[in-house]
């Protein structure tokens, strides 16, 4: 499988997530506790550092908006996170105009309605990160370990040294009813410039994105279950038959 510059099967991972409605931050995925504002200011923690502690797997549903640069909506939708960690999520997204379309297609049954849905799907299984384009009929894959600051999923997913590692984390005071948590990543390379997640009662309620295009994707997360099982076929991803796949996965 390679990648040629160019075409349409041959766009590169940024323009996948970027250029092609990059919404998916799983992030995050990706994202969700114990100590008050007071003990995270003495030890040097954040809501996201004490969320983190003993999280071991997140299943959520989230809603999503995209603003463009002058905070017009452009786009709309909903989606589900699963997360186990370390380095494992699947998020799943299809935007308002996708689900519509879902909903009146009229399909035998819900394997089949999964099937023929559009929106997008990013599988990390623990090597590889698998972004699915299903509009596109296009799968793009890269090894995890190189992708850790790509997407703000990873910072539910990741360690909290990597975290440390990948990302500048810091308290950023209380408002909207929320305690929030800035993330800036420390590389350049990262798609996006500026992460926010808003806390609430020991809960990941809110996570806002500042892409580098000037795109900003608000996630609001509901019905949340922390450290519930999860089937290990849903952190997996086979390329479906026929689709183009740009990039060579680790085994």
């Amino acid at each position: 499988m390679r990648y040629a510059p160019g075409s349409a099967a041959g766009r590169g991972w940024r323009s996948a997530a970027r250029g092609r409605r990059w919404r998916l931050g799983a992030a995050l995925g990706a994202l969700c506790t114990i100590a008050g504002a007071a003990a995270a200011a003495d030890n040097g923690g954040t809501a996201l550092d004490r969320y983190l502690d003993g999280l071991r797997t997140l299943r959520t549903a989230f809603t999503q908006t995209v603003s463009d640069v002058h905070g017009k909506e452009v786009e709309a939708g909903s989606g589900s996170l699963i997360v186990q960690r370390p380095g494992k999520f699947r998020w799943d997204y299809r935007a308002r105009n996708d689900e519509s379309a879902a909903t009146t297609a009229g399909a035998a049954s819900a394997a089949e309605a999964a099937e023929n849905a559009h929106g997008q799907l990013l599988v990390a299984d623990g090597r590889n990160l698998w972004f699915y384009d299903r509009e596109l009929a296009q799968v793009t894959v890269k090894p995890v370990a190189a992708a850790l600051s790509a997407t703000p999923v990873m910072l539910l997913s990741g360690t909290t040294a990597q975290l440390h590692d990948s990302f500048d984390i810091s308290a950023a005071g209380s408002h909207d009813g929320l305690e929030w948590v800035s993330v800036t990543p420390r590389e350049s390379a990262a798609d996006f410039s500026r992460a926010q997640l808003g806390f609430a009662r020991d809960r990941l309620e809110r996570m806002v994105v500042n892409d580098r295009l000037g795109q900003t994707v608000r996630l609001d997360f509901s019905h949340s279950e922390r450290n519930a099982p999860i089937d290990p076929a849903q952190l997996q991803f086979k390329p479906p038959a026929g689709v183009d796949v740009i990039g060579t996965p680790q085994s």
